[in-house]
């Protein structure tokens, strides 16, 4: 019974935590995102999160189950009642297409498919880099949008 008490001690209600953890999402019963993280941290209380405090690692899926683009940052913290995930401290984002995408901040919006930022980023494609203040575009970063853009950017004028 001693031991009992002694665990029971250490559990905070409403918290959840793990290591090592796999978390899949998915729509219409196809699986469209994996989530990998050393650590993490789910608050039930109101509103409810999840905390990924040792970063974490997503990737996307088409319907044929295939990775079409991941992202990885340092940290993490999902509001399940919103569906918007932000993401900090160097945060990378590869897609098919082999354009990288490097940022501070970056926030995926689950249901609207999109991710955005107001922080400074930098997009590496395979003939140029650009630079820019804010940036929006869909989840796999196949097309995209940059608020204040500078830097190389390849025109079909040439």
């Amino acid at each position: 019974m001693e031991e009992v008490n002694k665990t029971s001690k250490l559990a905070e209600p409403g918290v959840e935590r793990g290591k090592n953890i796999e978390l899949f999402y998915s729509e219409d019963g196809q699986v469209k995102v994996k989530v990998t993280a050393p650590a993490v941290t789910r608050v039930l209380a109101a509103p409810p999160y999840t905390e990924f405090t040792e970063g974490l690692k997503v990737d996307f899926y088409n319907d044929s189950l295939r990775v079409t683009s991941w992202l990885t940052a340092n940290y993490g913290i999902r509001y399940e009642s919103d569906g918007k995930t932000v993401l900090k401290n160097d945060v990378q984002v590869l897609n098919e297409n082999n354009e990288h995408l490097s940022t501070e901040e970056l926030i995926w919006d689950e249901r609207k498919h999109i991710i955005y930022t107001e922080k400074f980023v930098k997009i590496t494609t395979p003939d140029q880099v650009i630079y820019g203040e804010g940036m929006e575009a869909d989840e796999q970063l196949t097309t995209y949008r940059i608020k204040k853009p500078q830097g190389t950017i390849k025109s079909d004028m040439e």
